[in-house]
């Protein structure tokens, strides 16, 4: 099943959107990508969960094929507008939510603010990062003139060295080049930057957990365990707002689980969602 493509524009700013699945269900499964990230990072799960699912990805504001407008709010709540904006365009009433790296805060504000429209969520290497603060990268991002200089001396050949020493061997070269090229684009680095030093952990952690808590829907949790940045131990502290949620350990895999490890993301995820897409479906 290969991937429809549209386009949608939310308050001027355009997103490629990719689709697999019936077109046009009001229920969907809403995949959102990271930093740096594209729709297409997930076709291997749309492809298959299109046969029981309608299934949406986007690629966001400043990544990919997006818009990288200077105007644009990178903020948590700018992401979530703008994908609340796009599931309203695509006519999605109930989303089940699939959310990898800042797609985890971007899709749980939207979460948290539309609990009526929250059907499930599956979080990879993401969540509410309770108790934690910023990795080392991300200090680099969140400070003036270091992040510029970081991006600026980048190169492929250093990228790849990068990845290849803070991730398992497992992980594809090909994903590496990928992040460079992504990384290459003037407005992708200014909304990285923009992002990361509009985004306090402690503050967001503190607004989104007790509405989350207030609203709680079935949730998975699946995580790299020899993740750099986002530590395996916030697997488990998932469970501290999403409190049934199953918690799937992936040993050989890293921050990326679907470049490193897909057969292992796969086997967990798909059943869960067919699982939670079935339940609504009899339900309705």
């Amino acid at each position: 099943m290969s991937l429809r493509t549209a386009e949608v524009t939310v308050a001027g700013v355009r997103s490629p959107v990719f689709e697999t699945g019936p077109e046009g269900a009001e229920e969907a499964v809403v995949f959102v990508h990271g930093n740096p990230g594209t729709g297409r990072d997930w076709a291997l799960l749309m492809e298959p969960a299109g046969a029981f699912a309608r299934t949406v990805a986007l690629d966001m504001p400043g990544f990919a094929g997006a818009d990288k407008p200077a105007g644009f709010p990178y903020t948590v709540p700018g992401y979530a507008a703008h994908l609340g904006g796009a599931l309203d365009q695509l006519g999605v009433h109930r989303a089940h939510l699939v959310l990898h790296d800042f797609g985890g805060p971007w899709g749980l504000q939207w979460a948290a603010d539309h609990p009526d429209a929250h059907a499930s969520t599956t979080l990879i290497n993401t969540g509410v990062l309770l108790r934690e603060g910023w990795h080392a990268l991300a200090k680099v991002w969140r400070t003036p003139g270091l992040g510029e200089l970081f991006f600026a001396a980048s190169s492929r050949r250093g990228t790849r060295a990068f990845m290849k020493r803070t991730n398992p061997p497992t992980f594809p070269q090909s994903f590496a080049d990928q992040m460079f090229d992504l990384y290459a684009d003037k407005g992708t680095r200014r909304a990285v930057l923009r992002l990361y030093r509009n985004t306090p952990i402690g503050p967001h952690v503190e607004a989104i957990a007790p509405k989350l808590r207030e609203h709680p829907r079935p949730a998975l949790v699946v995580w790299g365990a020899k993740d750099p940045y986002l530590k395996v131990r916030l697997a488990e502290r998932q469970r501290e707002v999403f409190r049934d949620a199953p918690v799937t350990i992936l040993p050989a895999s890293g921050h990326w689980p679907l470049a490193d490890d897909p057969a292992g993301v796969a086997s967990a995820v798909l059943p869960f969602l067919r699982e939670q897409t079935a339940r609504a479906a009899a339900a309705s």
